[in-house]
């Protein structure tokens, strides 16, 4: 949204690296044995099933690429347009997202308000530190343990629940959506999820009670931090068993996820970040040069086997 020209790379469409999968596009509604069930009507048989529904999206995001470049491009505008900006969430998208705004439109009035403790609560202090401090020494208001009032918000002025006026012409509410995983309850997996709506898997990403249905990505049980590169490696085991199963391999052939070291990055605007690897921090231009100039677009695009862009070569590490 802060670079149009961005999106341009970043957004791809499946037929790009997928050109012989049949691609429908719904909600998945229901699943039994033998077949998923659709928002449009479609039952589609399987024999196998992986499950990688992560959040919640709503009916109003933009679906083909075109919407998409659309609704980049309008909030570009209101951004441009703007002189005060709220940001609501201090996670990781939150922190990046007030780094590219203030990196881009250093005259901007920037606020981001959080409701936990610190920023990025799950990392550690001193990451969490090192990112406040990027932030304000780039004038951004930091204010946590507070929520905004969003539904009383009018005319540009929102309270906070310590009752505190904040005046922005521009809102961006990062503070995350809710698994997808609750239309499981009205599937065969509802005695899958765990007390947190997290599907349990076993080691080698099968669901815990199925011998051909697998589950990957956030929605998982898997005591990790939940980000993408754990989601594709997650797609490496999974892809691996299913070419053992399809072989005529038995479950007890099957490789096993092992989850990595604990590794965070995060980008504070183009070339600066803030990185944790184990329980170490790293911040500056370094970890900036691993992922802010390019936020891994490069990186996948190579991982899918797509060309790269002009823009790439200049910036995959």
């Amino acid at each position: 949204m802060v670079d149009p020209s961005f999106a341009e790379r970043q957004l791809i469409e499946y037929s790009e690296f997928l050109p012989q999968v049949k691609l429908v596009t719904s909600w998945a509604t229901t699943i039994t044995e033998t077949e998923v069930s659709t928002a449009h009507g479609d039952q589609i048989p399987y024999d196998y099933l992986v499950v990688a529904s992560g959040h919640i999206r709503t009916e109003s995001d933009p679906v083909t690429r075109d919407e998409s470049l659309l609704y980049y491009k309008e909030e570009n505008d209101r951004i441009k347009s703007s002189s005060s900006i709220l940001i609501i969430g201090g996670g990781p998208t939150g922190v990046e997202f007030a780094g590219e705004v203030a990196d881009q439109f250093p005259d901007k009035k920037i606020t981001v308000v959080h409701r936990g403790s610190r920023l990025l609560e799950f990392i550690g202090s001193k990451a969490s530190q090192k990112a406040e401090e990027w932030l304000s020494s780039k004038k951004i208001d930091v204010i946590v343990g507070q929520s905004v009032h969003l539904k009383s918000a009018s005319e540009g002025l929102y309270e906070t629940s310590n009752g505190e006026t904040i005046v922005a012409d521009y809102f961006f509410d990062s503070t995350g959506r809710p698994l997808g995983t609750s239309w499981l309850q009205n599937t065969i997996l509802k005695g899958s999820l765990d007390i947190q709506c997290r599907v349990a898997v076993e080691k080698n990403l099968l669901v815990k009670g199925y011998k051909n249905i697998f589950a990957v990505g956030d929605i998982t049980n898997i005591p990790e931090l939940k980000q993408g590169f754990a989601a594709m490696k997650h797609a490496q085991v999974v892809a691996k068993n299913l070419r053992t199963l399809l072989g005529g391999g038995s479950v007890d052939k099957l490789s096993a996820y092992k989850p990595g070291r604990a590794v965070a990055v995060i980008s504070l605007g183009r070339k600066e970040g803030v990185a944790q690897v184990s329980c170490f921090t790293i911040s500056g231009v370094l970890p900036g040069m691993y992922k802010s100039r390019d936020l891994f677009v490069g990186r996948t695009r190579k991982t899918y086997g797509l060309k790269p862009l002009s823009s790439d070569s200049c910036c995959a590490l």
